[in-house]
């Protein structure tokens, strides 16, 4: 049965229509009105997340672990209706979108593991010593508590593991956190449908409703109106680099400021050590390929530098690469600006100078082809712009004449999500060289693989120094990803009865 929208918001439990609609704009399918947002919706979901958080944060870990599956069972109930919605919306194939709501169940339900260990709360206790001289010490306990209202972006790329239920939803609420989503038009079929599950668990589990609201479209005025309600407490946000500073400067510029937590991202550098790329050139190209345009390059730690020896065996990587590309069949990107921004992004790298076009590929409407370019390490340290990110299948080759070159390019760069060297034994001693480099440059350092896909677990950094990320200490995939909902409160000879549930 085809799922038809509402288009409505969910407002602390009450789904309410607007005063003005927007059309969806589907890869392929029917279009829906939806209503559009507005600063007065924000304000009623933020009141309502106050008044929810007194009740929801006292909870113990039981009740909120119980509530994330509870969630995470009613998204796999309607596991069709999200793959046909969210398919037609984004052109996402069935394979994908699955894949993607397994992953959004899969982390709802790790927090739920995580919260009951308890561990995350970094409990401490110094017991008090009354006859310490000179002076006696008092009893002192810290654990880390729920910050408060949480407002969360939903992403283009990820309608599902970023978006309305995603990581960072799923953080917070485990935290103790309230969550107010604004959506992403691009998928406000899917969001809604997300939003029904979380609701139906918010009833199953008998939480206040004020826990969630889902806000659907709207313009600048209700992302600025949702950063800025003197009621939220933290952000979270992927999405562009220009809307993410936007949104950072006016947490910082509120009368109480806020942290901002925003992926903005990154080129994820790829190196190809001089060893690798003669042993086994053929194979890194292909993998290279492959992931530079999965899921038409629109993922965040797409790799979209390879920096390569120059060389007879840095042309055969090069030409291989390009081989491998030319089979990649046209793909459907995620909206129709996201497509033009591609092509405006082929069109100024092709017009750069020092940068030579090795396959080009035009392609119209929502669609795009694979494209490749090389430039040489002067040229692309000269010219800012060539380290800037094209959301899309394309790739840049900086070819470099040596270790003190490779050394260089990497000192270059700016902020990244993940830093890659493709190594065999011979490159033992560069890549030593080169570790202490990446490690400061990029949140995650990956030694031969490909950085597309982001294991959620204990260890994982989805986060980098500016610009990769606003916060270079937080991550946004992974438990360690509740610590940015949470801060730390010593009580100082508090006892027992006025303590915390969770202590």
């Amino acid at each position: 049965m085809t799922f038809v929208p509402n288009g409505k918001h969910l407002v602390a439990g009450t789904w309410l229509a607007g005063a003005t609609t927007f059309k969806s704009e589907p890869a392929h399918g029917e279009s829906y009105d939806f209503a559009v947002g507005t600063p007065d919706l924000v304000d009623q979901a933020c009141v309502a997340a106050e008044e929810a958080f007194w009740s929801y944060s006292a909870l113990d870990r039981a009740a909120r672990a119980d509530f994330l599956n509870t969630i995470a069972d009613e998204i796999e109930a309607r596991g069709a209706e999200i793959t046909e919605i969210g398919s037609s919306e984004t052109g996402l194939p069935q394979a994908r979108l699955e894949g993607e709501r397994g992953r959004t169940t899969g982390q709802l339900r790790l927090f739920a593991d995580h919260i009951l260990d308890g561990t995350y709360l970094d409990r401490r206790h110094d017991k008090a010593l009354p006859d310490r001289a000179p002076l006696p010490r008092p009893d002192l306990r810290m654990m880390q508590r729920p910050i408060g209202p949480v407002a969360v972006f939903g992403a283009s790329n990820f309608p599902l593991a970023f978006s309305v239920a995603g990581g960072d939803t799923a953080a917070a609420l485990a935290a103790g956190c309230p969550v107010v989503v604004k959506g992403h038009s691009a998928h406000p079929g899917t969001g809604e449908v997300v939003a029904q599950a979380i609701d139906a668990a918010i009833r199953k589990c008998d939480i206040h409703p004020g826990v969630f609201s889902l806000i659907q479209g709207g313009k600048r005025d209700v992302g600025q109106a949702l950063v800025q309600h003197p009621l939220i407490n933290a952000v979270g946000f992927t999405g562009s680099l220009g809307g993410g500073r936007a949104l950072f400067d006016l947490c910082a510029q509120r009368p109480t400021p806020i942290p901002f937590f925003g992926e903005l991202g990154s080129v994820n550098p790829m190196f190809v050590l001089p060893g690798a790329v003669k042993a086994r050139g053929s194979a890194l190209s292909e993998g290279w390929a492959a992931s530079l345009t999965m899921g038409a390059g629109q993922f965040c730690t797409k790799p979209g530098i390879a920096v390569v020896p120059i060389g007879p065996e840095g042309d055969a990587f090069v030409s291989a690469t390009a081989e491998a590309l030319k089979g990649v069949q046209t793909q459907c990107m995620l909206t129709d600006g996201i497509a033009q921004a591609f092509r405006d992004g082929k069109a100024r790298m092709e017009g750069e100078n020092g940068v030579r076009p090795v396959l080009t590929k035009d392609a119209e409407g929502r669609n795009s082809n694979p494209n490749l370019f090389e430039t040489d390490v002067s040229d692309f340290l000269r010219n800012h712009a060539l380290g800037e990110e094209v959301f899309g299948p394309l790739g840049l080759v900086v070819r470099v004449s040596g270790a003190d070159d490779m050394l260089t390019l990497a000192k270059g760069f700016e902020g990244q999500l993940t830093a890659t060297l493709q190594m065999d034994k011979p490159d033992t001693e560069l890549a030593r060289r080169l570790v202490p480099v990446l490690e400061r440059k990029a949140g995650r350092v990956l030694v031969n693989g490909f950085p597309t896909g982001v294991e959620v677990g204990d260890a994982m950094v989805h986060g980098g120094p500016y610009p990769a990320s606003t916060n270079f200490g937080a991550t946004s995939v992974g438990t360690l990803s509740i610590r940015r909902f949470l801060r730390p409160v010593c009580y100082q000879n508090v006892p027992e009865a006025l303590m915390p549930t969770d202590y």
